[in-house]
């Protein structure tokens, strides 16, 4: 909790006196803090309550115009990920799952996380925004 949580909340109380003009703040979550995925454990509860954060960091910073958004991708292989357990698995599962057959790549979360940031984004706050290929709509 501390490092998937308070610490978002540390650095938006940091950031805050330094965003005079406005801005946003984002944070990486994933589908397990809505739905429970098999060996995500503990990590469930953090993203579900990193979601939290966002939602309320959305309501208490609104009115200096910073937005905040949690950005859920879907299974990356990432350094973090080497250690889920039977994380190749979550891979396979996800790729047979998702409409398009595929996962998506960091290109292109990279490119909505430049879309929240920027101007087209301005009327949103608060939100978790999936990049996963359509996975979180499946059952």
């Amino acid at each position: 909790m501390r490092i998937s949580v308070y610490s978002f909340l540390e650095l938006a109380r940091a950031a805050e006196p330094l965003m005079i003009h406005g801005g946003a703040l984002l944070t990486m979550s994933y589908y397990g803090a809505d739905k429970v995925v098999n060996n995500y454990n503990i990590m469930g509860l953090a993203k579900a309550a990193l979601e939290a954060a966002v939602r309320y960091l959305a309501a208490e910073l609104g009115d200096k115009n910073i937005r905040v958004f949690a950005v859920s991708p879907g299974p990356l292989r990432t350094r973090a990920a080497s250690g889920i357990v039977h994380f190749d698995q979550l891979i396979d599962a996800a790729v047979a799952r998702s409409p398009g057959r595929r996962l998506v790549d960091i290109a292109e979360i990279g490119r909505v996380v430049a879309f929240l940031v920027g101007n087209g984004a301005s009327g949103m706050t608060g939100d978790t925004i999936y990049v996963d290929a359509g996975l979180h709509n499946m059952a």
